[in-house]
């Protein structure tokens, strides 16, 4: 209809064919001005992007594509429109993992494991709570560098192996039973599948908001606890995506909340990731593990691994530590959901827990990682992106897109528009975590951000800093259908 209302006007000469655009422009502004929910937004229509992408197959009975987590629906996007792992030509700021090479400083990376001294039984299965060894030595890493001095401490059997970070939340949600489960807005996107999957989790969320630095609060959680009977609360600390930590008496009153009838499971992964003003303070970094005050009794559940800090993803060990009754829970949950850690991997995985080796790799990536956070923020800053509340903690930029015009102030149109500059971000709609799809996001407060990360190397994040601009650039001087005259 607006075309043929277009064609109209410039058969019949009543005004130039500029004019007509212009006019064409404002209707189709005006109609997505009418747009009220995410069912009458195409844009929205990703979150059954694995439905319709899959039409077309042939229809296998009992099969149901349970979609894809944020970042594989970003990857998969820019795949479509040319992007491959080996192309130079792309910046991947959106895959949530660091650099895997040697860095100043650092100690050496592994490129060789030796398999002789561990005989024939290396072939076989590992144990799915994991190799005794590594257990022990995953004790003795929290024990050392958060509980010197204190009574009680973490023993082997407080350590379950598991083969990467979701197998081990799965594990912990397969054995959570029917109960509220707290958790919070913004968080890592793969949450939003572990709380739809085991429908025992009834997913009660809390928005953190921008004014007060995504402070989670306490006494909130307390008051949840209370009116919601919320029996576990699940959170990243360091916190992905907005690149804040839970740290000092905020994470000891959080702790606390373990002695009133809670269960505290805490992603750990960034806990290496932090950048202190002062030198004397590289190698710290940050665990539930330092205020826990009996390592049986404390309902505290711990979750890291090698991914992240030891920089090491393609390992798949990862590791959950908590009182002894949830260790022997999941690892049974384990012998039917995963079967457990490579044998080889976790064995080879022993040193690497060495506390010479642990420090110097921490100062070496808090040193690193500073640096190219550092950049980043320059670099948009000199773009008029300057990030309001810039990251303490992890690899990430939450980066508030609300000061651009239309549409690029819109994580959406900002992330398909910098795949033509050959650059991957993720919209920040994917952290708003929407099990079971119970929530209508069209007026999510994370439309107008997206995730950028300074995870790789420093030559990948001066390519998509260059996207950026080159993108910014092309819109300020560019018409739009929607809303940009």
């Amino acid at each position: 209809m607006a075309s043929a209302k277009l064609q109209e006007l410039v058969n019949s000469g009543k005004q130039s064919a500029e004019d007509a655009i212009t006019s064409l422009a404002n209707q189709v502004s005006s109609l997505s001005a009418k747009v009220t929910s995410e069912a009458e937004s195409e844009a929205h229509q990703l979150r059954w992007w694995s439905l319709v992408q899959k039409r077309d197959e042939e229809t296998v009975p009992g099969i149901v594509h349970p979609g894809a987590t944020g970042v594989i629906y970003c990857t998969d996007r820019a795949q479509a429109n040319g992007f491959s792992y080996d192309n130079p030509e792309w910046a991947n700021m959106g895959q949530g993992a660091p650099e895997t090479g040697d860095l100043p400083g650092g100690p050496l990376r592994i490129r060789q494991i030796d398999l002789r001294p561990w005989g024939d039984g290396v072939n076989e299965y590992a144990p799915t709570t994991g190799v005794k060894e590594l257990r022990q030595a995953v004790a003795d890493y929290y024990n050392r560098e958060y509980r010197v001095g204190k009574k009680s401490q973490y023993t082997f059997e407080n350590v379950c192996i598991t083969p990467g970070g979701r197998a081990g939340m799965a594990r912990v949600a397969a054995v959570i039973g029917d109960c509220y489960t707290n958790y919070q807005i913004p968080e890592y996107t793969t949450y939003s599948e572990i709380l739809s999957v085991f429908k025992n989790l009834v997913p009660v969320p809390t928005t953190l908001h921008a004014s007060d630095q995504y402070k989670l609060h306490v006494d909130l959680l307390r008051k949840e606890m209370e009116d919601m009977s919320v029996s576990v609360i699940i959170a990243s600390n360091p916190r992905n995506p907005t690149g804040q930590a839970i740290a000092g008496k905020d994470l000891e009153n959080l702790v606390a909340l373990s002695r009133e009838r809670v269960t505290l499971v805490m992603d750990e992964f960034y806990s290496w990731y932090q950048y202190p003003d002062d030198p004397k303070d590289l190698g710290t970094s940050l665990s539930a593990a330092e205020y826990v005050e009996d390592v049986e009794d404390d309902s505290v559940v711990i979750i890291n691994g090698l991914t992240k800090g030891w920089r090491l993803p393609g390992w798949r060990v990862a590791w959950v530590v908590g009182p002894k009754s949830v260790v022997s829970a999941i690892s049974q949950s384990g012998s039917f959901l995963d079967g457990g850690a490579s044998h080889m991997s976790q064995l080879a995985a022993i040193p690497l827990l060495e506390h010479n080796r642990v420090q110097q790799e921490k100062i070496s990536l808090q040193k690193a990682f500073r640096i190219k956070r550092d950049y980043m923020l320059s670099r948009l800053k000199k773009m008029g992106l300057e990030v309001k509340i810039p990251p303490q903690a992890t690899f990430y930029i939450w980066l508030d897109l609300s000061g651009l015009e239309e549409p690029l102030n819109n994580g959406l149109a900002f992330f398909e528009e910098l795949l033509k500059e050959k650059a991957i971000c993720v919209p920040g709609i994917f952290f708003d975590i929407n099990p079971a799809k119970r929530r209508d996001l069209f007026h999510s407060p994370c439309h107008h951000f997206v995730r950028l990360s300074f995870g790789p190397r420093q030559d990948q994040l001066e390519k998509g800093m260059d996207a950026i601009e080159r993108m910014l650039a092309k819109h300020k001087h560019s018409a739009h259908l929607m809303g940009k005259k």
